[in-house]
């Protein structure tokens, strides 16, 4: 399966507690960390969620 780089971009600062929840469930949680995970559709629609907090690195 193909692996898809998340760069935090956003503090989780003044956030919902929701928002801040799915950046720990996408293993961030600390501003410029990276992850590489599986590029599925649970992981994209995290992503969506969160545009305004993280990037994808290609």
């Amino acid at each position: 399966m193909a692996k898809i780089k998340i760069k935090q971009i956003g503090s989780p600062i003044r956030r919902p507690e929701s928002q801040k929840k799915i950046l720990i469930g996408l293993g961030l949680g600390k501003m410029h960390r990276v992850v590489e995970l599986e590029d599925t559709a649970e992981v994209r629609g995290a992503i969506a969620k969160l545009p305004h907090m993280v990037a994808v690195i290609d």
